[in-house]
């Protein structure tokens, strides 16, 4: 009973930072095969030459082409790999650390990010917090309004589901 109990407590993991500063124009639909169809990752139309972020910490793993497309893949510390694809530029080498929020590449005007739990594509949605800012108050009297907090990132709720390693 403990068990199932825990299978459901749902707690605010840290969650992973928005790619790209533009909205999903296609999102993920698992394929019903390994070779079926799909979109196995979220699509963005950005600007062409918009910063690529890193979506979490981790480690580079492949930076290159692949049939005439560059894409940049990254083991993250929490076991996913990240998938950045449809790139104009990579600013970072394969086996180079990266930490959530840093810049590692640029758009061109269609970008892709995938995510894998092992060998199976997942949606990477339920992870990507939202950019808040935050509210305030802005002087009627003329007088100069204070500086906008910075905004934040709010994570969504996600469930915490017992693995094989008991966590």
């Amino acid at each position: 009973m403990i068990g199932v109990i825990a299978a459901l407590v749902v707690l605010a993991a840290p969650c992973y930072q928005p790619p790209v500063s533009s909205p999903v124009t296609d999102p993920f639909r698992a394929p019903a095969c390994s070779y079926c169809p799909g979109n196995r990752g979220l699509e963005y139309q950005p600007p062409s030459g918009s910063p690529v972020v890193a979506a979490y910490p981790g480690v580079v793993r492949f930076s290159g082409t692949v049939a005439e497309v560059r894409y940049l893949v990254v083991a993250q510390a929490d076991g996913r790999t990240a998938t950045y694809g449809r790139l104009a530029t990579t600013v970072i080498a394969e086996g180079a650390t990266v930490v959530a929020g840093q810049v590692i590449a640029t758009t061109t005007v269609r970008f892709f990010f995938g995510l894998r739990q092992g060998d199976r594509y997942v949606d990477p949605s339920p992870f990507l917090g939202v950019v808040r800012y935050r509210p305030r108050l802005v002087p009627i009297d003329g007088s100069a309004p204070r500086r906008a907090p910075p905004p934040m990132i709010a994570c969504a709720l996600r469930p915490l589901v017992a693995g094989p390693m008991g966590r």
